[in-house]
């Protein structure tokens, strides 16, 4: 269940709402302001809008593209991009495909 309410840690800086051992994606919704441009890049629909901010409605489908947080100007959402989506991304543009799947069959 995911709270409304950031953390916050000792030393004073906004602790994460969410980090998920499937992949790097940390989302801090104290510092969102609720632009939506993670809602628009995302090729997962990872985030949701919600009252006040944007919520994870879907952290582990992140495929670790790093769009979310490229276009995140108040560097709420923090992603470590992998070279393997990209490739999935490229690869799915090439093909003309909507829709973008991670896996082992995705640098063939």
């Amino acid at each position: 269940m995911q709270s409304d309410i950031p953390l916050i840690r000792m030393d004073g800086l906004e602790a994460p709402s969410v980090v998920t051992p499937i992949n790097t994606l940390v989302f801090f919704p104290g510092k969102c302001v609720n632009c939506g441009r993670c809602l628009d890049v995302c090729p997962h629909r990872v985030f949701q809008r919600a009252e006040g901010r944007v919520r994870l409605a879907r952290p582990e489908s992140c495929m670790e593209c790093g769009a979310c947080q490229l276009n995140c100007a108040v560097s709420a959402i923090k992603v470590d991009s992998g070279v393997g989506c990209a490739a999935a991304m490229i690869k799915a543009a090439i093909r003309g495909k909507k829709e973008v799947t991670c896996g082992e069959d995705c640098c063939e």
